[in-house]
């Protein structure tokens, strides 16, 4: 059994953040010739899930870097490496020190509601932020709150944030000295000068979940597709590894090979040719 896993933002995904047409019919072509595939992203289930409804991703998903699984077919959700309370204040610390806004990500019971999805955070600061909330996080499914209603026990899945680019490199750097923690970030589609940032448990990666999902749906060979630093890890275990012409330099040397830009559907193109669909 071959086991395909696709990183969705700038892999997978078009300029419009969308399944083109075109990768829409590829999935169902690869599908026809019982090729397995399935997601493995650093976007939350809430986000993730609006895009890769109606694709027949029917294996178990891989949602915040490995923390959050998702199995469609027994409506199962699992959590791996969630943060700890000492972990977040270090985390939040960081934020408000550089005057950023943390969105702190919790998925679990609150109020009796089970597997909702929460955002606990401070008041924005930033344009930025400020259009996250209106334009983004209102319009979802999730359940936005102060951060100081946070609870203690919550299972808190990341938290990130948004800003200046040379603020947020600045604030990466920080956060990955802590053995604890690791932290993943990129350009922001919100803006040029903007980039994005989400922290995680240094434990949660996308190579210990394509591991555990490769043991548990016994496959032979894994395949992987993906541009952005949160990939290295999958990509190091995978049997092959591919970059498209869009991802950042060093996934493109770690790659087995680098194949056509996402705006371009390289990967389904890549897929067409390789698996002669």
């Amino acid at each position: 059994m071959q086991l395909i896993f696709f990183d969705l933002d700038g892999t997978l995904l078009n300029e419009a953040s969308e399944i083109s047409i075109f990768t829409k019919e590829t999935l169902m072509l690869l599908r026809e010739k019982d090729i397995a595939y399935t997601v493995a992203t650093g976007r939350t289930m809430l986000s993730a899930q609006r895009i890769v409804d109606g694709h027949d991703f029917d294996l178990p998903h891989i949602y915040n870097n490995g923390v959050t699984i998702w199995d469609p077919k027994i409506k199962q959700l699992t959590f791996e490496n969630l943060l700890s309370n000492a972990e977040i204040s270090t985390v939040l610390d960081c934020a408000f020190a550089q005057g950023i806004t943390p969105f702190v990500n919790v998925i679990g019971k609150h109020h009796n509601q089970n597997h909702q999805h929460f955002i606990f955070h401070s008041e924005t600061r930033h344009d930025a932020e400020k259009e996250l909330v209106e334009k983004y996080f209102s319009r979802t499914d999730a359940k936005l709150l102060p951060l100081d209603a946070l609870p203690l026990d919550s299972q808190v899945t990341n938290i990130s944030m948004i800003g200046q680019a040379d603020t947020i490199n600045k604030m990466w750097l920080e956060l990955n000295t802590y053995a604890n923690l690791i932290a993943y970030s990129g350009p922001a589609v919100e803006g040029k000068n903007l980039r994005w940032m989400d922290v995680h448990h240094c434990l949660a990666n996308k190579g210990a979940a394509v591991t555990n999902l490769k043991r548990q749906l016994g496959a032979s060979k894994v395949i992987c597709f993906g541009d952005g630093d949160n990939d290295l890890s999958m990509f190091a275990l995978a049997d092959e590894s591919y970059a498209p012409e869009n991802a950042q330099a060093e996934i493109k040397k770690s790659a087995t090979a680098v194949i056509g830009h996402n705006h371009k559907d390289g990967i389904a193109h890549f897929l067409r040719e390789r698996f002669s669909l």
